[in-house]
C-alpha cells in the first residue's frame, strides 16, 4: 500500500474512533457509487446524518487541509449522499457535510483532528 493511501486510512479510522467516541453512530466507510466516495457517513446523537469528508496532511504549514475540499469535490460529494440517502430510503432525513483534518504531527497514537460541522 503506498504511504498516502496509508496515511489517509489511518486518519479516517482516528475521526471514526473520535466520532463514536462522542456518541455518534458510524454507519458507512468509504460509500462509493458513481458519483464518488464519501470517507464516513455517521449518525450524530440527535439523529442527523453526518457526511464526512476527512482530509490527512503531515502538517498545515503550507495550507490547511479543509481547503483541498474544492468546489468540484463538494458537487461529488452531495450527488454521493443524494445516492446514498436514496438507497437507504432516508430522502426526508435531516443531514450535513461535514469536513474532519487530521494532523498526525504528536504521532498516530493521538492524532490532532480539528472537526468543522457543517463545514458546507
Amino acid at each position: 500500500m503506498d504511504e498516502r493511501k496509508e496515511r489517509g486510512d489511518r486518519g479516517e479510522a482516528a475521526v471514526a474512533d473520535w466520532l463514536q467516541a462522542r456518541g455518534c453512530r458510524l454507519l458507512e466507510r468509504q460509500f462509493r457509487c458513481r458519483y464518488g466516495e464519501i470517507d464516513l457517513i455517521a449518525r450524530d446523537r440527535e439523529g442527523t446524518i453526518c457526511f464526512v469528508e476527512v482530509k490527512t496532511r503531515s502538517s498545515s504549514r503550507f495550507a490547511q487541509a479543509r481547503e483541498f475540499v474544492t468546489e468540484a469535490k463538494r458537487r461529488r460529494l452531495r450527488a454521493a449522499a443524494s445516492a446514498y440517502l436514496a438507497r437507504e430510503g432516508l430522502g426526508e432525513a435531516a443531514c450535513r457535510f461535514d469536513v474532519a483534518e487530521v494532523y498526525p504531527d504528536g504521532g498516530w497514537d493521538r492524532p490532532r483532528i480539528n472537526y468543522i460541522i457543517s463545514a458546507f
